[in-house]
């Protein structure tokens, strides 16, 4: 199939829960950009964007629209994303792009969060990708020598850096049978700013596109 035309239908389809006049959050990667581009064609629909990075920052300035900030914001009424991962109950892994701290910030501050992913990436349970996690310089060995306590295979996310500055270690192995429990895990660790399952804050709306059709799982 073609992947691109996939990600076209999901995106496509996310235009659907833009009311007018909302500030919409906008996600990072591939996905998400074919997202930003819809976006700029009705975008005298929408009173701005809130960017997860920095990277999708310069994307809509590109397209003319305006970048908020989430301080200024306060709650938004919707955020459309991407993922490297997805099941049918709305779990993700996100962060193969390296912005998940800033994505997981903005989609808990949204009402309702979109995810758009080509069928590709929908899976029974997650794990075949690597959980990202974003991690304080001073803290990459420990944390690592934490995450091989849990039975993770960690490798250090070479030459990348964060737009906070961070390291990203993506590890391998972790039991993701209970995302939310593994999630919570990972959070308590120290060093370890932010993690990519999403799963305590999951999508509201999935949708899965195929050439034809976009599958939405809710």
């Amino acid at each position: 199939m073609n992947l691109e035309l996939c990600k076209h239908k999901a995106a496509e389809a996310a235009l659907d829960y833009i009311s007018l006049g909302d500030v919409v959050g906008v996600g990072t990667g591939s996905t998400a950009n074919v997202f930003i581009d819809l976006l700029g064609r009705i975008k005298g629909r929408i009173d701005g964007a809130v960017a997860s990075s920095n990277e999708t920052k310069r994307r809509l300035r590109e397209l003319r629209i305006p970048v908020l900030e989430l301080n200024q914001t306060g709650v938004l009424p919707l955020y459309v994303d991407g993922a490297d991962e997805a099941t049918k109950h709305r779990y993700l892994i996100k962060g193969g792009g390296g912005a998940l701290t800033r994505e997981k910030i903005v989609a808990t501050a949204s009402e309702i969060f979109v995810c758009i992913v080509d069928y590709t990436k929908m899976v029974d349970v997650l794990g075949a990708f690597p959980v990202p996690i974003e991690v304080m310089p001073m803290a990459q060995s420990s944390v690592s020598r934490a995450l091989v306590g849990r039975k993770g295979w960690p490798q250090l996310r070479t030459g990348f850096t964060t737009d906070n500055g961070n390291v990203i270690v993506d590890v391998r192995n972790l039991d993701l049978v209970d995302p939310p429990a593994e999630e919570s895990h990972l959070n308590n660790i120290p060093g370890a700013v932010c993690n990519g399952i999403f799963a305590l804050r999951p999508a509201d709306v999935l949708i899965s596109g195929n050439e034809n059709h976009a599958d939405l799982y809710r």
